[in-house]
């Protein structure tokens, strides 16, 4: 796929998918934001792709939505009847949504290598995604609420199952900077690097061994701790003895068994 906003890389089963609007801190038009769902909508159906790496080009990871969009969402607010043009407002949150939760829904774990500013609509983005590290100097900001406007994309609905309750309501209600250590201190991100060359090196190692894994099991382990996010335990339990009722018993099994038998590493198919 081509994209005028972001650019994408695919080797050996990796996904290296970029924000390229550097001129503009990677903020996201409205472009930006259609080929983001429609490169994880890709991504999440080419095989030979078995985890997606999400970072930013320039200086910055992603500044969130781009203000001109916000204002032309304002004035595309037209007409007479308010209750159709609420309706036309609600439609277009709804589809931004869809846009970020293009990242969850993709099967294949989608790791964020978060450098510079990660911005508003950059949150409710990385709080999608499998796992996020960053640079010590990268920063995060609940932006919205400087903007006088309530965070809508998932960065309410997500963070705060990524983090304490307290510094979630605190980052929302605040709009204060939260950098890199810190993050890792509170859980938002695994690990932090020194600079932007060794943060994309370090995921990419971590993306590697993602990658030799048997595909079915970590498309299948991402299912489960997503399902399992959303529901009880017994739920949780019940629905992993359904699915590997149905995939346990693949070609992925013989071979790592085979692979432990032999000492040497398993091959598996896409």
């Amino acid at each position: 796929m081509t994209f005028q906003t972001l650019s994408l890389d695919i080797q050996d089963h990796i996904a290296q998918l970029r924000f390229n609007r550097p001129e503009k801190a990677n903020a996201l038009n409205q472009t930006a934001w259609e080929e983001m769902q429609a490169a994880f909508e890709y991504l999440d159906g080419h095989e030979p792709v078995r985890v997606i790496v999400l970072a930013g080009e320039g200086k910055h990871f992603c500044a969130g939505i781009d203000l001109e969009m916000l204002m032309s969402i304002s004035q595309q607010m037209n007409g007479t009847c308010e209750g159709r043009k609420r309706e036309g407002l609600r439609r277009t949150v709804l589809k931004l949504q869809d846009c970020v939760s293009a990242i969850e829904r993709c099967r294949k774990p989608v790791l964020a290598a978060i450098h510079g500013g990660c911005i508003g609509g950059g949150i409710d983005i990385v709080s999608a995604c499998d796992m996020r590290y960053a640079t010590d100097d990268a920063y995060f900001t609940v932006k919205e609420i400087d903007m006088g406007m309530v965070a809508d994309l998932g960065t309410l609905q997500r963070l705060p199952r990524l983090i304490p309750d307290g510094i979630a309501r605190e980052l929302a209600y605040t709009g204060r900077k939260m950098a890199g250590p810190e993050a890792m201190t509170v859980g938002l991100v695994n690990r932090t690097f020194a600079d932007r060359d060794s943060l994309l090196a370090g995921v990419t190692d971590i993306a590697r061994t993602i990658a030799a894994k048997s595909p079915l099991s970590v498309r299948g382990t991402k299912e489960m701790i997503l399902y399992t996010r959303d529901h009880d335990i017994a739920d949780g339990l019940n629905y992993i003895a359904t699915w590997n009722a149905g995939m346990l018993l693949s070609e992925d099994l013989m071979q790592a068994f085979q692979a432990s038998m032999t000492k040497q590493p398993p091959v598996f198919r896409d």
